[in-house]
């Protein structure tokens, strides 16, 4: 398994964490991989063999090959038919909002085709540049071009939101709407409406995913001691809260997770 992630150019670095690509051999014994919400948008480029991603616990759909997976606030699974090879852009939360008219919150908790979300024309011959390149490189250059073009210069994230988005980040999730808008309290309708137009989710979630974040990168860095800890380092209120927010985002205990064999994909990108 080989994953490794890219920084962008400087003109897209406030709106896109990072570039990253992953290939995996093909298994002679395919096994569902749990997907743990992140917090991100993501593009991304199915270059090997299809993916399905799996709706119940026996159907499943494929993929599209060229899509943008919105905000998810419930773990899914998936898994490889064989070769696995993608190359995706993670966008940070208010992102992706700068280069699409539709609603984001429409995207939530789906894979949305390229085709559904620009011009037919415009995603295809994007699509087949991303599959002709040569290699990681000049995929890169590809995207940086085509989204760079995108980019209304007129229109600018929502101070209101971009601030809330950072100080979520920066308190791992732990600070509350009301701390962050202070003297502003009378804007937090506002901020609630424009905040799921362009992340996709409420404040809260996004808070919710983030400390969830923190602690899920602490379990598969064992650097906490027992459970407590973990929450207690996470600023949970306790143990119980924790081990809640966990099933909810993740679907399975936190003791469960530690050593759950289908979570190789998720532990992967958390670490």
């Amino acid at each position: 398994m080989n994953y490794q992630t890219y920084e962008p150019h400087i003109d897209l670095k406030s709106l896109i964490s990072c570039y990253w690509t992953l290939e995996v051999p093909k298994q002679s014994e395919t096994q569902k991989q749990r997907i743990v919400p992140d917090g991100c948008i993501e593009m991304a480029f199915i270059l090997g063999d299809d993916i399905k991603r799996y709706t119940s616990e026996n159907e499943f759909i494929l993929q599209p090959r060229a899509m943008v997976l919105g905000q998810t606030i419930e773990p899914f699974y998936i898994e490889p038919t064989g070769f696995v090879k993608t190359f995706a852009v993670r966008f940070y939360p208010y992102g992706f909002a700068n280069f699409v008219s539709e609603p984001i919150s429409n995207l939530i908790n789906k894979e949305t085709p390229l085709s559904k979300l620009f011009e037919k024309e415009t995603a295809d011959d994007l699509e087949q540049k991303i599959i002709q390149a040569g290699n990681t490189i000049q995929r890169i250059s590809i995207i940086e071009k085509f989204l760079i073009e995108r980019i209304n210069d007129e229109k600018t994230i929502d101070k209101i939101v971009k601030n809330t988005v950072d100080s979520l980040l920066f308190t791992n999730g732990s600070a509350s709407i009301h701390s962050i808008l202070k003297e502003h309290l009378s804007k937090r309708r506002q901020l609630e409406r424009n905040f799921k137009k362009q992340i996709g989710v409420s404040p809260k979630q996004l808070g919710k995913v983030i400390r969830l974040q923190t602690a899920l990168k602490m379990l598969l860095d064992q650097k906490a001691e027992n459970l407590t800890n973990v929450a207690y380092e996470s600023e949970y209120f306790d143990q119980a809260h924790f081990t809640k927010d966990f099933r909810e985002f993740t679907g399975i205990n936190p003791k469960e997770f530690i050593n759950h064999e289908n979570l190789s994909l998720s532990t992967l990108f958390y670490k």
